[in-house]
């Protein structure tokens, strides 16, 4: 039983009746009528703005017509009392006997109480976590796994057939770092004083297993080969590992994904140069120059002709670069490369969850979308702010970087999957969320795990 969609239904024909009675123009169109549930729960159960979407159709004032639609609501079965509020919404209490029949429907369906045929299976790609896999989850990144994963089951409860994907950014400079790290502890696995790890690569002891196992399995085969070789083994192990790792991390969180999709794989198979290529056909790459980033000074800017993306055709507010100074291409090139691939295999509706930090990446991917899908794919994107670690009140800075982080698995093994998954949901995914390790085992209703 759906209330809202019962009592939409029931305000149509309410609606239908007062026009056959001449008390409205015969004729309204009504597809922007709702119900809802009031901003507050004092108001009501539920609200309407008919005579709001209806003022301007039937000339009348907004107030004046939600006094007659009010009057009609009130004679309905179930509404104990209809009342005007505000501009002209109309507030609806429902009497008792309403609420002992969803009670009795939902004993009757169990867990599939609410389930709907709303998508009637239409296909939506969401895209979650896609950490990089250059170590371990941490919690930072249980946010977006857990509300990706919740909006993913909320989709497919109302109908929809919904693919979770995570694609790993397994190509560029970060994997680059990943090998040599790889590398640094495989030495050390053969017995080498490596001394400190240098800057700028990945200092955690989690990657001294991978090194250990690589020199168990290769013996000191990779260092006596050549550079492009070993880091091609070195990142080949890695990679597995990390990947493995993060499944498991997943699992433990009680995510699963239906398909992990590779960016080195996108590109090896010529995905990137096959979309500018089509890009180029259809006019929409050209050779300029763009205006120094805000910030900068004519003294530390200088211009030089870029393979640009006609960006602002699709509603973004600057032409975007495709290929690097060394003529590589941009990570957003391969990001257009992959949107595409995502509708070619037939997803013209796709969510992705980001971290908030790319909240500037947000018009840029969506006019790509919109240009190699020709408008016939959407784009959503869903911004979850960074959790704020806290012990015993106290920030806990983490970094991947300075081998500094809390794993997921480690909070998960603490204090539960589901204590974590409720945390992460108990604000909006663009809201700022503290996770306090010591309070959210306490016994206490400053815990909301504990009180509820």
């Amino acid at each position: 039983m759906n209330l809202f969609a019962r009592y939409r239904d029931l305000v149509e024909e309410a609606l239908a009746d007062l026009s056959a009675a001449g008390r409205l123009p015969p004729g309204l169109d009504t597809a922007r009528v709702t119900v809802a549930p009031p901003r507050d729960e004092a108001h009501g159960d539920l609200a309407t703005n008919a005579a709001l979407a209806l003022a301007g159709q039937a000339r009348r004032p907004p107030r004046e017509l939600a006094e007659t639609i009010a009057g009609a609501l009130a004679r309905l079965d179930g509404v104990a009392r209809a009342e005007v509020a505000g501009p002209g919404f109309v507030n609806l209490t429902l009497g008792p006997g309403v609420w002992a029949q969803v009670v009795e429907a939902a004993a009757g369906a169990g867990a599939g109480y609410g389930r709907s045929r709303r998508g009637a299976g239409r296909r939506v790609n969401v895209e979650y976590v896609s950490a990089n896999p250059t170590g371990p989850m941490h919690v930072g990144h249980a946010r977006g796994a857990v509300f990706g994963d919740a909006l993913a089951n909320l989709l497919a409860f109302a109908g929809y057939d919904v693919t979770r994907e995570y694609y790993i950014n397994d190509a560029g400079a970060q994997i680059d770092a990943l090998a040599r790290s790889t590398f640094l502890r495989y030495r050390e696995a053969l017995g080498e004083d490596i001394g400190p790890i240098p800057p700028g690569l990945y200092p955690g002891a989690y990657l001294a297993p991978v090194g250990a196992a690589l020199a168990a399995r290769d013996g000191a085969r990779w260092r006596r080969a050549g550079e492009a070789e070993r880091l091609a083994a070195c990142r080949d192990a890695a990679l597995d590992a990390m990947m493995t790792a993060i499944r498991g991390d997943l699992a433990a969180l009680g995510v699963r994904m239906d398909r992990f999709s590779s960016e080195r794989a996108l590109v090896a198979a010529g995905a990137v140069a096959d979309v500018v290529a089509w890009l180029e056909r259809r006019g929409l790459v050209y050779t300029g120059t763009l205006e120094p980033p805000r910030g900068k000074t004519p003294d530390d800017w200088e211009p030089r002709p870029q393979t640009l993306f006609r960006a602002t055709r699709f509603g973004d507010d600057l032409d975007r670069p495709l290929r690097k100074s060394d003529g590589r291409y941009t990570y957003f090139a391969t990001d257009i490369a992959y949107h595409k691939d995502k509708f070619d295999r037939g997803f013209t509706e796709t969510i992705d969850v980001w971290g908030a930090d790319h909240a500037g990446y947000v018009k840029r991917m969506k006019a790509a979308v919109a240009a190699v899908t020709e408008g016939r794919g959407a784009l959503d994107v869903k911004l979850c702010r960074m959790v704020n670690l806290l012990e015993d009140g106290a920030p806990v800075k983490m970094s991947k970087r300075a081998g500094t982080f809390v794993s997921l698995r480690d909070v998960v093994d603490k204090v539960g999957r589901d204590a974590v998954r409720f945390i992460m949901l108990t604000r909006r995914n663009d809201a700022p969320l503290d996770f306090d390790f010591a309070r959210v085992t306490e016994r206490s209703r400053d815990n909301p795990v504990f009180y509820v």
